[in-house]
């Protein structure tokens, strides 16, 4: 087997130590060439080089910008057999898609697993997402989500950590401006009326959402890599809802009950537009700012040695 291990020298919990000792680790089964990232963008051109040179296997170690980078990369001539599998250690701070896997949260231990898989031939195939061009694994979201994530890229530009404390901290703040002019977005679903008036709209293509520390966030529980996407819109950011929001989402069950919840499960395709342009996020990155998203769900597009 050859395979190329993608390690981001600046995720939030990879040490130049543990990146030696993983990949020592891979090299004594496997075939393996080691890269690390030097810019943005630098794993999706090694996943996309990778496929090109018929490498049968791509591990990411690295969160989860480095990860939709490489399975960007991976895709960036659509789904197919020749498609190298991925493989994924977990060194960023949420790390929501190998969590979401049942990928062990240490990097060793994922290692330990991840070889274990190799040897005994286990992969499995999952489902993902695509908005326009750009595929993601997990979710994306439009509005005050997609403005907490560009706050918090600015933030570790200036090199503060994303912690959790600074991501409730800096979701409270922008939802404080996101409250007085709130977006106006209209969701289209196949088969249904267009719905207008939605200030938020998120896009799930797994359960849990996302990750609060150890704590998972849950928008739409039924969610799962083997079905089609998942919404869920908000009409309102007043303090009530988003209070009860919050609660529920921490709930094994997810949020409920809200007359001012929109919530799809298992949908084949979302379209969302507004007439001003608004942040959009897909699996943690920042993609800059879209007046008009259509967002697809693709079966199987991916194999994942896990």
């Amino acid at each position: 087997m050859r395979a190329l291990l993608v390690a981001n020298p600046s995720a939030t919990t990879t040490t130049a130590a543990g990146q030696d000792v993983i990949a020592h680790a891979l090299a004594s089964e496997i075939k393996l060439d080691v890269v690390v990232t030097r810019y943005r963008g630098h794993a999706a051109e090694l996943a996309a080089r990778a496929r090109a040179e018929a490498v049968d296997l791509v591990v990411v170690l690295g969160g989860d910008g480095t990860v939709n980078e490489a399975l960007n990369g991976l895709l960036a001539d659509g789904p197919g057999e020749h498609v190298p599998a991925l493989g994924v250690v977990p060194g960023g701070s949420a790390n929501v898609f190998a969590r979401a896997l049942g990928v062990p949260r240490e990097p060793l231990e994922a290692t330990h697993t991840l070889l274990g898989a190799i040897a005994e031939g286990r992969s499995r195939s999952v489902g993902l997402g695509r908005a326009d061009e750009r595929w993601f694994s997990f979710n994306a979201g439009l509005g005050w989500d997609a403005d907490v994530i560009a706050s918090m890229e600015r933030a570790r530009g200036r090199g503060h950590d994303a912690t959790p404390t600074r991501y409730v901290a800096t979701s409270i703040r922008r939802w404080s401006r996101a409250r007085i002019d709130p977006p106006d977005l209209t969701v289209e679903i196949p088969g249904e009326e267009p719905v207008s008036g939605v200030r938020l709209a998120l896009v799930s293509n797994t359960d849990p959402w996302t990750y609060l520390g150890p704590r998972p966030v849950r928008t739409n529980p039924g969610c799962s890599f083997d079905s089609g996407l998942g919404l869920f819109a908000l009409h309102s950011l007043g303090l009530p809802t988003v209070l009860r929001l919050v609660r529920q989402v921490l709930r094994r069950d997810g949020a409920s009950g809200l007359p001012s919840v929109l919530r799809r499960d298992d949908v084949p395709a979302i379209r969302i537009t507004s007439d001003e342009p608004v942040n959009l996020q897909v699996d943690g990155d920042h993609l800059g700012e879209r007046s008009d998203v259509e967002f697809v769900a693709v079966p199987d597009a991916l194999r994942v040695v896990v």
